[in-house]
């Protein structure tokens, strides 16, 4: 099942996506992609880093001994086939395909084998990235650095699950999630052993190997088989 929120003529509704048709409790809404709206609202996004081995390789990193995390603000959330505008204050602007657990209920201290029980389902990420700033914050926690979408997936076994990322047409990310140092069971169970999470909250479990930057005029597809395609066109910022 895919949950969705979208804009219809009766304001924000939820409920659940089919082929173009919003279903909820009470009416129906024929719907396109871009009336979609980032499908859940978190409070925050935890975003786990250097959870590839590519990646470890691509930026010298070290191999965490445990799930090596930040956050993103909700300021950060847009939704499915919205603009990324490319900040003036950055020359270095890049993007991370990424899947998504959606928290159900308030929940703590899980074990891996409570996770799916816990999770609402699972959705995609774009995690855009200033490289040339100085600390993750100033890097990746900016208006529009988190497109979320473009729905939720219930039916979904995260653990083996093909990705890739296309950026203007050319095949840049293709990986597995069987390639993850920390599957996403392990690390919503080490997430919620520190933080009390709200219904919405989201969990991304980091990127393969990104290379390349983009530029104004790019658009950046994240397809996670068994989920979706995430959408959105990087623009000029003002």
């Amino acid at each position: 099942m895919k949950l969705a929120r979208a804009r219809t003529d009766d304001g924000v509704r939820a409920g659940e996506y089919r082929d173009g048709t919003l279903v909820t409790d009470d009416a129906e809404y024929e719907v396109d992609e871009a009336d979609l709206l980032a499908p859940c609202e978190p409070d925050a996004l935890f975003c786990v880093g250097r959870n590839f081995a590519a990646t470890l390789d691509q930026m010298d990193y070290k191999r965490p001994e445990e799930p090596d995390f930040f956050i993103k603000p909700p300021h950060s959330i847009v939704g499915h086939r919205d603009p990324i505008p490319y900040p003036a204050w950055t020359e270095e602007l890049t993007y991370a395909g990424e899947l998504v657990a959606v928290i159900d209920e308030p929940c703590s201290d899980l074990s891996p084998g409570e996770v799916p029980d816990a999770v609402r389902g699972y959705t995609l990420m774009n995690d855009v990235d200033a490289l040339d700033q100085q600390g993750r914050t100033a890097r990746k926690a900016f208006t529009a650095s988190g497109p979320l979408g473009p729905w939720i997936e219930t039916d979904v076994d995260p653990t083996a699950l093909d990705m890739h990322t296309d950026v203007a047409g050319e095949r840049r990310q293709e990986a597995t999630t069987e390639l993850m140092l920390f599957d996403p069971h392990e690390v919503v169970s080490y997430l919620s052993k520190r933080f009390e999470f709200r219904a919405g909250d989201c969990i991304a479990f980091g990127s393969p190997a990104n290379p390349g930057l983009v530029e104004p005029g790019d658009s950046v597809e994240i397809t996670y088989e068994g989920v979706g395609t995430l959408v959105n066109e990087v623009v000029a910022g003002e």
